[in-house]
């Protein structure tokens, strides 16, 4: 039996001459939409990575920089301010008369009570125009009851019609004005009495002579030109201290305060406020305020330097920042502050006390200020910079 070849290929292989369908076109789709999605992937794998390459540059110019908040000093504490001490009552003592030194009595360091002598002056000018003014006087009191007698003369005349009016009212004249010259006369005695008492220079008041200005022998002129004695009450002393601006509503009178002097270091001495200046000086900002305090032995010496500690609780109390984050340039003290855009700010500040581990800052930053610690010398204005740590704030100490 003869078989057909090219029949029996094609009925084994019915597909064989004949089109592959829709699979000839189905997968170069498949590998043209792989290679696109490979090729996207790419593309933003290396976006992805310029980006964040980008991020690092700009994040690598950024200062990184740790930040404090201020916070609020003790409102309760010790301020300690310098003051200076002076006597309750300190006078030069001058002469009210021309003359020399005929001698004085004390010394400086003598303690004297009040119209104690302390010197003699020789007036022997005065003396001689109190006589002569004495020699006034009585020749203005003979004139005196000569026109008397005559005036009474003249009226005892007039009532037998003897003399005129006018004669009388003359003489009657005549004796008031002799009695304005006596009084006048006896107004000069008293004047050079008042003078000459002068010779005698007696203390003011209770207290101790600090100078002595004039030996024996001196020239004396009346007035302010030489100064004889000065003398000063100590049993009380008066302390002035310039209270910042900041404290003025807080030391008040009737404030306890305390004192303490460099050759005195274990003593204490108590006092208070007694008064204040009741304005502000405009040109250092302070109050001049008064401490009293009693020295009933004299150990304390006027014009000494103190230091004087009030116990007070502020009324607000100042902000504090450490000293590490001051910057000293020529607009004077000034800190940076980082913005909420995370750029530099340099603002000024108005310092307080000096607390040791802390700054009083008065008047310039707020307690929400991010304040950079220990900036660089080279900080600028508007520098990017990375908050990397906000270290939380020192308490604050008040010195002791």
């Amino acid at each position: 039996m003869a078989y057909d070849l090219n029949s029996s290929a094609s009925e084994r292989e019915p597909g064989r001459g004949k089109s592959h369908g829709p699979w000839r076109y189905i997968l170069p789709a498949i590998a043209l939409i792989v290679f696109a999605g490979v090729a996207i992937w790419g593309i933003q794998s290396r976006l992805g990575v310029r980006a964040a390459l980008n991020s690092a540059a700009v994040e690598s110019t950024r200062v990184p920089v740790a930040v404090i908040h201020p916070r609020p000093a003790d409102s309760a504490g010790d301020i300690v301010l310098p003051g200076n001490v002076q006597a309750y009552l300190e006078t030069p003592i001058y002469a009210r008369t021309n003359g020399y030194l005929r001698r004085w009595y004390v010394d400086i360091g003598g303690r004297v009570k009040a119209g104690q002598l302390l010197a003699e002056i020789d007036t022997p000018e005065i003396d001689q125009e109190l006589r002569q003014a004495e020699a006034a006087q009585l020749q203005a009191q003979a004139n005196l009851d000569l026109a008397k007698s005559t005036a009474d003369r003249w009226q005892n005349l007039l009532k037998s019609d003897g003399v005129s009016q006018q004669e009388v009212d003359q003489n009657v004249s005549a004796f008031h004005a002799r009695e304005a010259d006596l009084l006048a006369a006896k107004a000069n005695v008293q004047r050079l009495k008042d003078l000459q008492s002068f010779q005698r220079v007696t203390a003011p008041f209770d207290g101790i002579v600090t100078t002595r200005s004039v030996d024996v022998g001196a020239l004396i002129a009346n007035g302010n030109s030489v100064q004889l004695f000065r003398m000063a009450q100590t049993n009380v002393l008066r302390i002035y201290v310039s209270v910042p601006q900041s404290y003025s509503r807080s030391i008040v009178p009737g404030v306890q305060a305390t004192l303490t002097i460099p050759e005195f270091p274990h003593g204490v001495f108590p006092g208070k406020v007694v008064r204040s200046a009741g304005a502000i000086d405009p040109t250092s900002r302070t109050l001049l305020t008064e401490v009293q305090i009693p020295n009933p032995t004299g150990q304390i010496l006027p014009g000494a330097y103190a230091t004087v500690h009030f116990k007070v609780t502020l009324v607000e109390p100042p902000l504090s920042i450490p000293p590490n984050t001051l910057l000293f340039r020529s607009q004077g003290p000034q800190v940076a502050v980082v913005t909420p855009q995370g750029k530099i700010h340099l603002q000024s500040v108005t310092m307080g006390r000096d607390l040791g581990t802390s700054l009083e800052v008065l008047d310039g930053v707020q307690a929400s200020d991010n304040v950079v610690l220990n900036p660089p010398d080279s900080i600028a204005e508007g520098a990017e910079v990375t908050v990397t740590q906000t270290a939380a704030p020192a308490p604050a100490s008040n010195p002791k």
